[in-house]
């Protein structure tokens, strides 16, 4: 090694960027956040529960007599994704079945899109939390490695502690991801389970719509 690229990487290695510290730092950082934003979307998903099957006896009372008016206004009262999709649909059931499925659609996606809120986060964090740690761990062996050169007579307790550092930073980012993967997969099975009930209340409506129009076609 020449003598200017041996400056260069002393001069790299004296950064602190080339610091495990800062490292387990982030990952700490993020794993406060992550647990704030699990805590949050667990509060959120209580919060919209509702008793789908007592809905939908209670939508198919309205649908019918015919009181589309009385189930948008019952609906209302209750945010929750089974609820909204549905009202966009008994907020314009007289355009038709196939215009009503059309907005069950878009409003179907556009709910899900709020239930699914920070779940993008909490991917992230489980695919890079193991890069991360590793990236501390290759920032402790060379600091290991930096102070074997630096320190001969010391180095074996020196590269022992740099090592250590290391597989900390690994431990760390793997117990940053772990939960995080529990959670983003634990968040997207319940926002499943919301989005098929919406669309078991969207498929009662739509079913009493095309019924309507199917009686008065046989009338005329």
């Amino acid at each position: 090694m020449s003598e200017s690229t041996g400056g260069l990487v002393k001069t790299l290695l004296g950064l602190p960027i080339f610091h495990a510290e800062w490292v387990l730092w982030l990952l700490i950082i993020l794993s406060f956040t992550s647990i704030g934003v699990m805590l949050e979307r667990l509060f959120f998903y209580q919060q919209k529960s509702v008793d789908v099957d007592a809905l939908r006896l209670q939508l198919t009372e309205y649908l019918s007599a015919q009181q589309y008016t009385q189930a948008a206004e019952a609906l209302s009262k209750i945010d929750s994704i089974e609820t909204n999709v549905t009202l966009f649909g008994l907020r314009a059931y007289d355009k038709g079945a196939d215009s009503v499925q059309d907005l069950l659609g878009a409003a179907l996606r556009k709910e899900k899109a709020r239930y699914e809120k920070r779940l993008n986060f909490l991917a992230t964090l489980a695919s890079n939390a193991p890069y991360i740690g590793l990236f501390g761990t290759v920032l402790g062996v060379i600091k290991a490695f930096k102070d074997l050169s630096s320190s001969m007579n010391e180095a074996s307790a020196s590269v022992m502690g740099g090592i250590a550092e290391a597989l900390i930073a690994t431990a760390v980012g793997l117990l940053v991801a772990i939960p995080a993967v529990i959670a983003f997969n634990f968040f997207k099975a319940k926002v499943k389970n919301f989005t098929d009930n919406a669309q078991l209340l969207a498929a009662t409506l739509l079913a009493h719509l095309k019924a309507v129009e199917m009686a008065s076609i046989e009338e005329e």
